[in-house]
């Protein structure tokens, strides 16, 4: 993990929807970073800056530098709420991490080789059932992405969770669940026509 995103905050002591719409105002953002032995703490962010952050696909994936008050804190992007019509965001969770303990983080998934797949070259179709993926590892072990190789993806094949490439020290949750939640990830279908085709000749 090369890159380091710092997140620069300050505390705010007011809460409260109007406190928040006054914030937003301001051309800044509310935020709260939580968990870890520390209370919940209230914070606000530069809303200009948030958004160049926010632009790196690597910032979801990755230990932030959250520094608040002239001391840094080290967390991980839980949750962003976006303004339904406008490029503006409302509010960001932080999570502390503790780098001792795992943690659980939706990383992105990266296909590659699918325009020479054996399915596309055949006329397949390519359907992806998921950009991302929840990977549970220890910190220093957190993966930017998860590479996804089509070269050899046929027509008619589907890759499941079990399927992928995963880095060492990374595991999925969802399948300690069971086989049930071995999820379809992504698959080449048959070339438009060929199914209609089979039907008429049977």
């Amino acid at each position: 993990m090369a890159n380091v995103f710092e997140f620069v905050a300050e505390t705010r002591s007011a809460t409260g929807s109007s406190a928040a719409k006054i914030v937003r105002r301001q051309g800044k953002v509310p935020a709260v970073i939580y968990g870890g032995s520390e209370a919940p703490a209230m914070l606000v962010l530069d809303h200009n800056e948030l958004l160049k952050q926010l632009a790196h696909e690597a910032v979801y994936s990755h230990v932030l530098d959250i520094k608040v008050d002239g001391r840094t804190e080290k967390a991980i992007l839980k949750h962003i709420q976006r303004h339904p019509a406008k490029p503006q965001i409302l509010h960001i969770d932080f999570m502390r991490v503790d780098e001792s303990h795992k943690v659980k983080v939706h990383v992105p998934l990266h296909f590659i080789n699918e325009a020479t797949s054996i399915g596309v070259k055949k006329g397949g179709a390519v359907s992806h059932a998921m950009a991302d993926v929840e990977v549970a590892c220890m910190p220093s072990a957190l993966p930017e992405f998860i590479e996804v190789d089509m070269a050899n993806v046929d027509v008619g094949v589907t890759l499941h969770l079990s399927d992928l490439v995963l880095p060492a020290g990374v595991e999925i949750p969802e399948l300690q669940q069971g086989s049930e939640h071995d999820h379809p990830v992504v698959q080449i279908s048959k070339p438009k026509g060929e199914s209609a085709s089979e039907e008429a000749s049977a």
